[in-house]
């Protein structure tokens, strides 16, 4: 990228990084933020060598890992002695609700890394974009 004086560079970071500390997931948020940081510091390292570099920060996603048989939702309400589906509206109650009431898609996600890579975002960098369905509600 250097060499040709242009690139693009999307992170995959997550609300972890920023959203109510867990000590249950410590090293997962901290590595997070640490991305995060690296994302800034890097877009203004190689900004001025035409390489963008931008994070997406993803809420829940709607993958195995939360939603697969034996995921965050099957494991809580296995240990609650309750149904999956049960136990991820507590889990998502718990967090304070999604505005579109829904998990984000791996296509979602997938579309911002599209359009941050693209042209189309050419003045972008540095940027972290949260991709939450609204789980997030400061600014």
């Amino acid at each position: 990228m250097v060499q040709q004086g242009s690139g693009a560079i999307v992170n995959i970071a997550s609300v972890n990084a920023f959203y109510q500390p867990d000590a249950a997931t410590i090293d997962y948020g901290a590595a997070k933020a640490a991305l995060v940081n690296l994302t800034k510091s890097l877009s203004q390292e190689f900004g001025p060598r035409g390489i963008r570099v931008n994070a997406i920060s993803p809420g829940p996603v709607s993958t195995n890992l939360w939603l697969g048989k034996d995921g965050v939702a099957a494991t809580v309400g296995r240990a609650d002695g309750v149904d999956a589906d049960t136990a991820r509206e507590r889990i998502v109650a718990a967090m304070g609700g999604f505005a579109t009431g829904r998990f984000t898609t791996p296509e979602e996600v997938a579309t911002l890394v599209l359009l941050l890579a693209s042209e189309r975002t050419a003045n972008v960098t540095g940027a972290n974009y949260v991709i939450d369905g609204g789980l997030i509600k400061t600014t």
